[in-house]
């Protein structure tokens, strides 16, 4: 039978089944995942071929935050002038997103609107206009800082806590007249304070956890900054990589850590600030990463504060069906569906039309 032929009663036998294989209830698929927005704040390809491009329809992906090289000025634009040149050759699955509503006509049209990023704002190399410049190419987003200090502020492994230096101020200043987003999530504590105080436009912190419910690691935001960026019109991603947000160095992580972490989020923010990040490729991680391609690197890119833990992923969530087990954990908290959907994505296309436009 085609798939054009099926009756009303062959869609409600198929969507019984679908409800019996993920666990989810009625109440969740008055909207089903596949129709709703979803945009992951933090998804890079470790190389985007064809693995990863199926990643991002099989994801049901509309939106996805990229993270691009940035060194240096020339490795940026080269970054940025790559993904255009990406877009142009996967016209069916691609699109740019240089304003919010692009994320609206991904979905409509079943592509993956990617928002280009940087992690860092060493690319600007000093120089405030290189915003402009990288902006006009379609940047549309950058972290203050990294992990240690540059001449913006502090990262969160720096052994200082100062906040914005006065150059920063100039490029927080700039990033809102250009409609670039700033991000925080690996800003150091009071560079994130200033980040939120300084900012005339809501901020994001596109790809982090909670304090709270993860004590004392470096990248987890407090609920005093998760307010303060909620209170500014921002939002705060939750990630998923399982090291960061499991309860010990020692223990097992699940997807319901990860649930605990949205929830708490939620409990101090508002429904309406917070979203969903993976910082890691759509297809996921295990079936690619190896103990000393991933972990050993890692253990000289970061102090022993990181709480490396090898494997890295969380198995309900190294899969494209990652936010639909997630939908299903919700549901059973007792989550509506509007409010999943906010999660899932509304909330990081409000915060865009925002700040980007």
């Amino acid at each position: 039978m085609a798939k054009t032929d099926w009756t009303r009663r062959d869609v409600l036998v198929n969507t019984a089944a679908l409800l019996a294989a993920t666990g989810l209830s009625p109440s969740v698929l008055a909207r089903g995942y596949d129709d709703m927005l979803v945009i992951d704040a933090l998804c890079f390809g470790r190389e985007w071929g064809e693995e990863a491009l199926a990643g991002l329809r099989a994801a049901n992906y509309s939106g996805i935050v990229e993270s691009l090289p940035r060194s240096d000025l020339q490795t940026a634009i080269d970054a940025l002038v790559g993904w255009r040149e990406r877009v142009q050759a996967h016209p069916d699955a691609l699109m740019l997103a240089l304003e919010a509503a692009d994320f609206e006509r991904a979905q409509a049209s079943g592509r993956t609107a990617v928002l280009m990023n940087f992690q860092d704002s060493t690319m600007l190399e000093g120089e405030v206009a290189n915003i402009d410049a990288l902006h006009a190419l379609g940047m549309r987003a950058f972290q203050l800082t990294y992990n240690f200090r540059n001449l913006v502020g502090d990262g969160c492994l720096e052994r200082t806590n100062a906040g914005l230096s006065d150059f920063g101020l100039e490029v927080v200043a700039r990033m809102n007249e250009v409609g670039v987003l700033i991000d925080l999530s690996h800003c150091g504590r009071q560079t994130t304070f200033d980040g939120i105080a300084f900012s005339e436009r809501p901020v994001a912190m596109t790809h982090t956890m909670c304090d709270s419910v993860r004590p004392g690691h470096p990248r987890a935001k407090t609920d005093e900054q998760i307010r303060a960026c909620a209170d500014k019109g921002g939002v705060s991603g939750m990630i998923a990589l399982g090291y960061f947000i499991g309860p010990d160095p020692g223990g097992e992580t699940s997807i319901g850590h990860y649930a605990d972490h949205i929830e708490h989020a939620v409990k101090i923010a508002g429904i309406e600030h917070v979203g969903i990040s993976t910082d890691f490729p759509p297809q996921g991680i295990s079936s690619w990463a190896t103990y000393e391609e991933w972990f050993v690197p890692r253990t000289e890119w970061f102090k022993p504060s990181y709480q490396l833990r090898w494997p890295p992923w969380i198995p309900e969530l190294d899969n494209t069906d990652r936010y639909r087990n997630l939908l299903a954990v919700l549901d059973r908290r007792g989550w509506s569906t509007a409010d999943m959907e906010k999660l899932l994505g509304l909330n990081w296309l409000r915060l865009f039309k925002d700040t980007i436009g």
